[in-house]
């Protein structure tokens, strides 16, 4: 009988048999960007592959920083994760970017708490204010960043690259899990015993702020839960442009 929601899978023989060369270019990936810009940042969305991105980084002691945001609507589970970073990784760089509390407060008050189902320029808009502009100060000096994405997360990404430019920031870009298939993912956060979201246990295997996102069924896409009252064209929150 399948299971009404989403689960995380376990781990198989042929996904586990390729997870060493995976890891191994990752690692290789990961040196090469710390050699060319030592003061790179990470900026870690918390979802598992960025939690594998973080531990590599701590395992080769990259100098690497390690960057998340706070939009001020996480579940607790996600904020729970936070301190488990915290703990884990006691000795990289780890910073927690917020928004400015001004203009979240201003967003609410003009447009009301639940703006962001009333229209995708509202939705956006609540992203900026929560997630591009602290993202934007967090990379205000930074001479590179890099990010958690995968090819196979949604249509969007599709043609993703290892490196590319940040056009917007003027800096360079890296995807350095790109080419991570789900169930790479899965089995090395299993196996390696990584902090994970303990909202992965209850059906959502995508997550973000609160109020936009959902768990999703056994059978629909992954990013389903993920402001699930927009095309799936539209998915992005502007951090990626």
């Amino acid at each position: 009988m399948k299971p009404k929601f989403w689960q995380m899978p376990p781990p198989n023989q042929t996904t586990l048999a390729r997870l060493p060369e995976k890891i191994r270019l990752l690692d290789q990936r990961l040196e090469q960007i710390a050699q060319r810009f030592p003061q790179a940042v990470f900026a870690s969305s918390l979802a598992a592959e960025d939690m594998i991105v973080t531990h590599r980084i701590a395992a080769a002691d990259l100098p690497i920083a390690v960057i998340t945001l706070d939009t001020g609507c996480l579940n607790a589970e996600t904020r729970a994760l936070i301190a488990q970073v915290r703990r884990r990784y006691p000795h990289i760089c780890f910073t927690v970017f917020h928004p400015q509390p001004e203009e979240a407060a201003r967003f609410v008050a003009e447009y009301g708490a639940g703006a962001m189902y009333e229209s995708i320029e509202l939705r956006k808009q609540c992203c900026h204010i929560r997630k591009v502009e602290p993202l934007n100060r967090a990379l205000a000096a930074a001479p590179a960043w890099l990010t958690g994405q995968r090819r196979s997360q949604s249509v969007t990404r599709g043609d993703l690259p290892f490196e590319e430019t940040d056009h917007a920031r003027g800096i360079a870009k890296f995807n350095p899990i790109f080419d991570w298939q789900d169930d790479d993912v899965w089995a090395y956060a299993q196996t390696a015993d990584l902090p994970l979201n303990a909202l992965y246990n209850q059906g959502y295997p995508s997550i973000g702020c609160e109020p936009c996102t959902r768990p999703v069924k056994w059978d629909e896409d992954i990013r389903a839960g993920r402001w699930w009252w927009e095309s799936k064209d539209s998915k992005e929150c502007g951090l990626h442009k």
